[in-house]
């Protein structure tokens, strides 16, 4: 079993790192401020403008640690990796169903594991805070996420699947400004915005969607597929297609889930945003460590695997995911069991 490693986010802009011998050396303003053997880092998520040293990239790309470029704000760059690993056979496979009716099946699996996360969402705030929130209007909501729940399965074509993901999509986030409990003010939410995300509720939500799309990119390559090739998501340059794919029933749970609870429980502020002349919404530097913070101890919580019945860690769910999918793809599972959240 896969065990959770160190990742190292760099969130100074002025950072620089470096390799000397076996080790990561993180400089600002000329002066050493961190220190980490490279053995013990499995990702390195860079928000610096500074950038990173040849030889650590080429060290990274060697021994199979990740290193993700993004901006400052939070929007994907680059991702170094090294050789390709896995079965070619394997990636053959992927690239063949993707172009076949065959792949509706498994865009489908993924899209059920997405809305009915959405309606667990919605049911944990019905049910820890019903005297808080409308009730009626997310009880309206869970059961018309339910009856299309009921339809994706008879869908014959990926475009069909889609325009059920839009309608899901909008009931959901028509009804997530009631699940904000405090800070209404500062993280009001009317509707998804991005590229750029218009308000602060929606900046934190992009940043934490681009750290989870990171995160089952690399669970992808480990296993051998390549995540630029998906089912549900249209192949497009730079787009990693198949991580967004198995990202939608994650996004739910990773993404939404935290993001509520920093805002309900106080541990960010509204002071930590500030909105540019062109619209689009920045977390300031404090805020993101905190989110940050947060998000690699969400990932060290305990469940219960829904497939396996196993106890694992939070942050090995999108390893387990893209295994699942590899093993569906050899022909060893019937079909790709999505991840259901309890």
């Amino acid at each position: 079993m896969k065990t959770l490693a160190n990742v190292l986010y760099v969130t100074s802009p002025e950072a620089y790192l470096s390799l000397e011998g076996e080790t990561v050396v993180v400089k600002k303003d000329e002066h050493t401020s961190t220190r980490l053997p490279l053995h013990n880092i499995e990702n390195i998520v860079c928000f610096n403008y500074l950038g990173v040293s040849p030889a650590l990239m080429g060290a990274c790309a060697e021994r199979n640690v990740g290193l993700c470029f993004l901006t400052p704000n939070g929007r994907f760059q680059a991702r170094i990796i090294g050789q390709v690993k896995g079965n070619v056979l394997l990636r053959k496979k992927q690239y063949i169903l993707s172009e076949q009716v065959e792949s509706v099946p498994i865009a489908a699996s993924f899209l059920l594991g997405k809305i009915a996360n959405c309606r667990k969402v919605i049911e944990r705030a019905l049910r820890d805070h019903a005297m808080l929130v409308d009730a009626q209007a997310l009880e309206q909501a869970s059961a018309t996420l339910k009856g299309i729940l009921a339809v994706i399965p008879g869908c014959k074509t990926v475009g069909e699947l889609m325009a059920f993901e839009g309608s899901a999509a909008k009931i959901y986030f028509g009804v997530f400004d009631q699940l904000i409990l405090q800070q209404r003010e500062d993280f009001r939410f009317e509707e998804r915005t991005r590229r750029p995300p218009l308000d602060n509720m929606n900046a934190l939500l992009s940043f934490l969607y681009t750290l989870l799309t990171n995160d089952v990119a690399s669970a992808l390559e480990a296993v051998g597929l390549d995540p630029y090739v998906g089912f549900l998501h249209q192949d497009r340059p730079g787009r990693p297609s198949l991580a967004l794919d198995v990202m939608e029933e994650l996004r739910p749970v990773f993404g939404d889930r935290l993001a509520l609870s920093l805002v309900n429980r106080k541990q960010i502020a509204g002071k930590g945003f500030t909105q540019k002349e062109s619209g689009g919404v920045l977390m300031d530097d404090e805020t993101r460590k905190a989110v940050l913070t947060a998000w690699q101890e969400r990932k060290k919580e305990e469940i219960t695997h829904p497939y396996l019945d196993e106890r694992i860690p939070f942050g090995l769910i999108p390893h387990i995911q893209a295994l699942l999918l590899a093993r569906h793809l050899r022909g060893d599972l019937d079909a790709y069991p999505p991840f259901f959240w309890s």
